[in-house]
Formats: C-alpha cells, structure tokens, sequence
C-alpha cells in the first residue's frame, strides 16, 4: 500500500519539516578536504609576525562585509568599512575615516558573531543584530519592524522582474509562524554536535527559509554562518570571507537555494520507498555547494 504524503510548494510546507538530512557520505570527501585546507591556513598564519596577521585579518574582514552587503545590491564605500573594522580591532590604518552608521552596525554585528561565537544564540541577540543593520528603522524609504519578528499578514515573498511581471521565487512560513521556528532554530544552533561546516551550511538554509525579518535576512543569515564557523579557531580570527565566494558565484548561490527551498520534486513517498531519501528535505546539493 502506498501513502501519499501532502504536496506542498516549499520544504517549510511539508510534514517532516524541518528534520533536514544529507548523504554523509557524498559529503566526507569535500568535508576531509576543507578541514585540510583550515588547518593549512592556520599553519601559514600561525607563521606571520603580528602586523601581519591583523592586516590579513584587517583585508577578511572588509572583504566580508563589502562582500554580504554587494550579493544583496548594496555597495559600500571600502575605506569606510576598512577604518571602522581598524578602529574597533585597534590596528592602524592609513585609510581615510569615513564616517557611516549603516557600515558602523554591519561592523558591530559581525565583531559580535565572530568574538562572541561561543556564546548562546537568543532571539534578542539577532534582534540586536538586526537593529545594528537598520539603526533608523527603515529599509529604503520604507518603515520595517526592527528588533522583532516581522508582522502582519502580507506574505514574505522574494520576487524579481519589472513590475506588473514579477517572477514569484519563494515564499516564507508566514508571520504568526515565525516565533516557533525562530525557537526550534535557536535551540538547535545551541545544542546540536556537528562539524560547525555542517552547522554553518544547515544554519544558513533554515534561517533564510523562514525569513523572520522584514528585511536583512541575507545578511544575518550569513553572519550566522560566520558565527559557527567562528568555532573552528580558539582565537576566532577569521583569514577567509564565506560572502566573496558566495558573490563571485551569485547567480549558482540563489539558483541552489531557490533548488532547495522547493519541495516540487517531493511526490509520492512510502517508508521503504527510494524516492524518500531524495525528497523535499533532503539537503545535500546545498551541502555540497
């Protein structure tokens, strides 16, 4: 006897959300590999002299944040994100001081996920982030909710295209949903015992699945993913950028996501079933990506 189970647009949709799994085995060579090529970067830096380091560090860090704000069309004056970094970490500079509230919460959430990576996530901290992102209240021209869960019945959708002929790509859970799923994440990101490259990978599809702000939720999703990934250094000095990768492949970022977030492929299913492995929940594309 075959049971069909409830078809459903996105994954948030389905039964089983959000029991994500991957093939662990698909993922052990590219996982060896990656913590070969950490452990290497560490020896090398761990070979620099001090003023070396901080502007390797000083260089990651600008590179990161020019890098998450540009994958959502915001470009940012580079002096201006090198000399705030510079100032908060005490490294001289000899760039220009270039004063902007916007990069100066960009720079403070960061230095908070990075230096603070072994502390709990709460929802008050992502609101604080969040309020770090949009210190007037506004995105563009437009009031948002700040520092809380986004409102209202309007559904959260990313959309594309000229107006009148917009492509609808995803659509998150909607408002009244998100506390119990910020909740569910929040726990999971302090309580689950894996890899912080799987925890990175997974937390960052979750968060941007359920879209709880009214907007920012690229940036933090991957400030997030930062967090975790923080883990991996006892000093949580960061000599790499996970957003310039993502920006220089931009395109294949969201078509992945956009791959994933899609239950569609998720038919008919039966405990013993084949196609069970491969449905709507399972993750390893992203993973691999």
């Amino acid at each position: 006897m075959r049971r069909t189970v409830r078809h459903s647009a996105y994954i948030w949709q389905r039964n089983d959300w959000p029991e994500f799994h991957w093939d662990s085995e698909a993922l052990l060579e590219p996982l060896i590999r990656l913590s070969q090529l950490h452990g290497l970067l560490n020896g090398r830096m761990s070979m620099l002299g001090f003023n070396e380091k901080c502007r390797s560090l000083l260089s990651a860090m600008t590179e990161e944040l020019i890098s998450s704000s540009e994958i959502e069309g915001v470009v940012l004056n580079p002096n201006s994100v090198r000399s705030s970094i510079a100032r908060r970490l005490g490294i001289e500079d000899d760039g220009f001081l270039v004063e902007d509230h916007y990069v100066e919460g960009l720079v403070d959430m960061m230095l908070d996920a990075v230096r603070n990576c072994s502390e709990s996530l709460t929802d008050e901290r992502l609101f604080d982030w969040h309020a770090a992102l949009f210190p007037f209240g506004r995105s563009g021209m437009h009031r948002i909710t700040v520092a809380d869960w986004r409102k209202g019945e309007e559904p959260m959708q990313v959309v594309s295209g000229a107006f009148g002929h917009e492509k609808v790509h995803y659509e998150a859970p909607p408002s009244d949903a998100v506390p119990a799923e910020m909740e569910r994440l929040i726990e999971w990101c302090n309580t689950a015992d894996q890899s912080p490259f799987i925890m990175a990978a997974v937390a960052h599809l979750w968060f941007v699945t359920i879209h709880p702000f009214d907007d920012g939720n690229g940036r933090i999703s991957r400030t997030l993913a930062d967090m975790l990934l923080a883990r991996l250094d006892e000093d949580s000095a960061r000599y790499y950028s996970m957003s310039a990768e993502i920006n220089r492949n931009k395109k294949a970022y969201y078509e992945v996501l956009e791959r994933t977030q899609s239950s569609a492929k998720s038919l008919c299913t039966e405990k013993n079933d084949k196609t069970a492995k491969n449905g709507g929940l399972d993750i390893t594309e992203w993973m691999l990506w």
